[in-house]
Formats: structure tokens, sequence, C-alpha cells
């Protein structure tokens, strides 16, 4: 069994309390604060903190041209390529943390760099008919810094199969 002194426990407490100082917490900094910062860790924010408050408002946000592309009627074994089009109308830079689909038959790719307020970017996005056949959708969600941090793309049709 430990046993711990009221001194140390005391002082423990001290310690906890002093660590959660007047620190300025992430929706207290500036938009400028952000826009001035040399690396992508200070853009990166989650608006929902434990306190339950939420800061929708000072992050990226993405706005797809489209988010449902129709393919239409393709024969089995062709792949279908297709460029989501967005803008980050947000107020800071965006950051694509990660694409992915639901299988291996559709590959995503994405920017890399940071996407300022106001400017344009895309994913696109290649769908392997081969081995599919009938009625597809193939969602491709988009991890970013935005709120929510998903945003769902859709590449949808019909593969015939081969005769």
């Amino acid at each position: 069994m430990i046993r711990i002194s009221k001194f140390a426990l005391i002082a423990l407490t001290g310690l906890i309390i002093a660590s959660c100082g007047a620190d300025q917490s992430p929706s207290e900094k500036s938009l400028q604060e952000y826009s001035d910062a040399s690396n992508n860790s200070s853009i990166i924010r989650n608006p929902v903190s434990a306190n339950g408050l939420q800061d929708t408002i000072n992050v990226a946000k993405l706005k797809f041209e489209e988010d449902l592309y129709d393919f239409g009627r393709v024969k089995e074994g062709v792949q279908v390529e297709h460029v989501f089009s967005f803008t980050n109308v947000g107020a800071v830079p965006l950051v694509i943390n990660d694409v992915k689909s639901t299988c291996g038959c559709t590959i995503p790719e994405w920017p890399e760099d940071p996407i300022e307020p106001g400017e344009k970017g895309e994913i696109s996005v290649q769908f392997n008919s081969s081995g599919r056949t009938g009625e597809q959708s193939k969602p491709v969600t988009v991890f970013a810094n935005t709120y929510p941090n998903q945003t769902q793309v859709i590449l949808f049709g019909y593969v015939e199969a081969k005769e």
C-alpha cells in the first residue's frame, strides 16, 4: 500500500493548480498569430474543447464545387478519373491530413501543402472498375483541420460486365 504524506499531497495539488496557469487558450489567439505561423502545427486546431466550448469560426472550411460525381455507364475494366475542386472558405490555412476511400479500387490524391483562405485546391480520384460490376458508389473521406474534421465526396455510376 502506498502512503502519501499530507505535505506531499498538498505539494502535488499546488503543482497541478500552478500548471493550469493563465496561458492563452487557442480560441483566444488572434488570426494574425495563425497566419504568421512558421509550421503547420499551430494551424491544426480542435474547435471543441473539454469544457464543451466550440470555436467553429476560426477554422478552415472546405467548399467543394460538387460533392457527387456520376461517371455514368462504363465497361468493366475502364479507369474512371475525376477531380473534385474545392475552395478554402475558412479563416485559417487548410491542411488536409489524409484522404481515404472505402476500397483499394479507388485511389485519391490531394495537396500536401496548406491552402490559404480563399485559395482553391483539387482532390483527384481514380476508380478501377476491373472486377466490379453493377451499381457502384465510392465514398472518399477528406480528413482536415475543419469542423467537422471529415468531409465526404462520392464517385458513383454503373459498371457493365465484360461480354
